[in-house]
């Protein structure tokens, strides 16, 4: 015969497992729902608000976002202590602390400086 047959008791753990995976599934996004977060307006360089998103902020990267540029022409940040230059909005940039901060004019006066672009940091 075309047909493998399968004992009825391994069948029914097949089953189980997929409807327990299921409503796990469904119970995970269920919890979801109930969750408020918090708003941050968003800037973009020229230091202008453009609007509300929602997200949980870290007020230290807050205080490093604040040390950055205001506006962008051709500027690019970097650590001190790091090996790659980024974009001012970008997320590695929001994490360097004020206090470690360096600022270049353009991306090529930051590769003279032995740095590389992030590679996390779109438009580099």
């Amino acid at each position: 015969m075309g047909f493998i047959s399968y004992p009825k008791e391994e069948l029914l753990i097949v089953l189980i497992i997929v409807l327990v995976g299921a409503a796990s599934f469904g119970l995970g996004r269920l919890s979801t729902l109930g969750q408020k977060q918090s708003a941050v307006r968003l800037v973009n360089p020229e230091g202008r608000s453009e609007g509300v998103a929602s997200t949980n902020a870290n007020s230290s990267l807050a205080s490093a976002r604040d040390a950055l540029p205001a506006s962008n022409n051709g500027t690019v940040v970097a650590s001190k202590n790091g090996r790659v230059y980024h974009l001012p909005w970008c997320p590695g940039a929001l994490k360097i602390k004020p206090e470690n901060l360096r600022q270049f004019a353009s991306k090529e006066e930051a590769e003279a400086a032995g740095l590389t672009p992030a590679a996390n940091c779109k438009g580099l």
